[in-house]
């Protein structure tokens, strides 16, 4: 079958023609609420994107932004409708569901449609309307019920992908994949203003785009900028998606409103949370509040596999021992020092205490494992990592160890970098046993082609015996297979991010049994 998301808007038209779908998709009249923008061209520049399935529905998520880089991407001030379907087939000749959505230009005209009343367990395909426009045809799919026996699974997790650093070659390549999920465990977009030659891209850009973004019409900008990509947004219509954030959505390494560089961000990271919601296939929780929008959340996979998407930014404690890389200290095992927040921590431990999964997957935006930096010479750790909130992360090891989880397992982003890492029972202690198994994924572009990671943290790898692999300079994703016997883990990197069209290749593979914590290299 071909992607649904290489049919491009005119072969759609064409393979809809006279189907019974359309007759409801031209049933609004165009109107002054309605009507095209003046000087403006086709909306759907962003394409669409589902996310956060559940065995009943799904969140289907698009923007109107018929122009990327002018204030309110071109739309007129007023909320407009937007029609929407989804079927069980790619041409909607078996239309299940359809409404109508606001787009409001409060939320940048951006439309959630939070589906319900679907049948668990298979594929479906979706698609948005506004005015005589047709959006790209999306592909997404529920999940099945917690009840069910599932033999098996598969899904990718990426993060890291600065515009600027390359192309996303790695994302053109998981669009091929055949998975059931994807997780984005961070740094979708990043804070910086772009160069005028694009970077690695070598592409002119707005002015407009050169500067940092501080407010939210520049954030929504980034965000247009990096989903203008074509192979993003073929990835995004491939699949469901769930999406957690890192730092780089608002600045490098902040702590929840704190940041090292100028103190109380409170204003630019409600911009930053405002403009990520507006841009990503999630649920209502996640819409910023007084209280700030909650994203974290969990996905069952039938009784095989339980889902965890963390929050590790908005709730954490200030670093006590230092920012980024400094010496460990006694003030970071105070149990006030969190990196999920109370409320978080409690959500979390609960869930694993009611789980009845095979399989436990904490996806988390930054490495749990330990990385000493200087070996018997000190104690230097990276800091924005669990590294800086030990006793935060032993009341995790200890929850698992209470639940009695059967095998977890921890997927991550943040480093550009891989890591395979078994989780001891207490990285203070020697000797103790191991309870958990740590992927930690490199970049989809982020540092380029560029061998930095690799010659900085290799030397360290030897004073880290409970790190069974690391790679620091490829780029790429990771595809897991799930099921009732083992956990396989496949590194799949592209040879540049210099162009589009990089080859693919599986660079190594792991595997975690059933019952037996700790990967194996294939």
């Amino acid at each position: 079958m071909t992607p649904p998301s290489s049919l491009d808007r005119r072969r759609f038209l064409g393979v809809t023609g006279g189907v019974a779908g359309l007759a409801f998709m031209a049933q609004l009249p165009v109107g002054p609420a309605n009507a095209r923008p003046a000087g403006s061209g086709y909306p759907f520049t962003l394409g669409v994107a589902s996310g956060d399935p559940t065995p009943t529905g799904v969140v289907l998520w698009t923007r109107l932004v018929p122009d990327l880089f002018v204030p309110d991407g071109g739309m007129p001030q007023v909320k407009v409708p937007v029609q929407w379907q989804i079927a069980r087939d790619a041409r909607f000749r078996q239309v299940v569901k359809e409404g109508v959505s606001w787009a409001l230009p409060s939320l940048a005209h951006s439309v959630h449609v939070e589906v319900e009343g679907l049948a668990p367990d298979r594929e479906w395909f979706y698609r948005f309307r506004y005015r005589s426009d047709i959006s790209p045809v999306g592909r997404t799919r529920t999940t099945p019920l917690w009840t069910g026996r599932n033999a098996s699974m598969s899904f990718a997790f990426a993060s890291c992908q600065d515009w600027v650093s390359g192309y996303y070659s790695a994302l053109k390549h998981l669009a091929e994949e055949d998975v059931d999920l994807v997780l984005h465990l961070g740094d979708y977009v990043y804070e910086g203003g772009i160069p005028a030659d694009g970077g690695y891209r070598k592409t002119s850009v707005p002015e407009v785009l050169r500067k940092a973004p501080r407010d939210l019409a520049r954030w929504r900008m980034q965000y247009a900028l990096y989903k203008s990509d074509p192979d993003l947004q073929a990835a995004h219509a491939r699949f469901p998606w769930m999406v957690t954030w890192d730092d780089h959505e608002v600045q490098n390494d902040y702590a929840n409103h704190q940041s090292q560089y100028e103190g109380d961000i409170t204003e630019l990271r409600a911009a930053a949370y405002q403009a990520w919601y507006e841009h990503q296939p999630v649920r209502r929780p996640s819409r910023p509040t007084g209280e700030g929008p909650r994203i974290y959340r969990r996905l069952q996979w039938g009784d095989l596999a339980q889902f965890d998407v963390v929050d590790g930014r908005q709730y954490r404690s200030v670093p006590p021992c230092g920012w980024g890389e400094a010496d460990a200290c006694e003030a970071a095992y105070d149990p006030s020092v969190t990196m999920l927040g109370q409320r978080q921590e409690r959500w979390l431990y609960d869930g694993l205490k009611r789980s009845r999964a095979q399989w436990d997957v904490l996806a988390s935006n930054v490495m749990v494992g330990r990385l000493d930096h200087d070996g018997k010479a000190g104690d230097l750790l990276w800091h924005d990592a669990w590294d800086g909130f030990p006793a935060a992360r032993q009341r995790l090891i200890q929850a698992w160890r209470e639940a009695k989880t059967r095998n977890p397992v921890v997927v991550t982003g943040d480093w550009h970098s891989t890591f395979v890492n078994d989780i001891h029972a207490d990285f203070d202690r020697e000797g103790t046993p191991v309870v958990a198994t740590e992927f930690v994924g490199t970049s989809l572009s982020s540092n380029g082609d560029r061998e930095v990671y690799g010659p900085y943290y290799g030397p360290m790898i030897p004073f880290n015996p409970h790190i069974k692999f690391f790679d620091g300079d490829r780029r790429g994703y990771v595809r897991c297979t799930v099921d009732r016997d083992e956990f396989r883990a496949d590194l799949r990197m592209v040879r540049t991010v210099s162009r589009r069209d990089a080859p693919d290749y599986t660079y190594a593979s792991f595997v975690v049994q059933d019952g037996r914590p700790g990967a194996h290299r294939l």
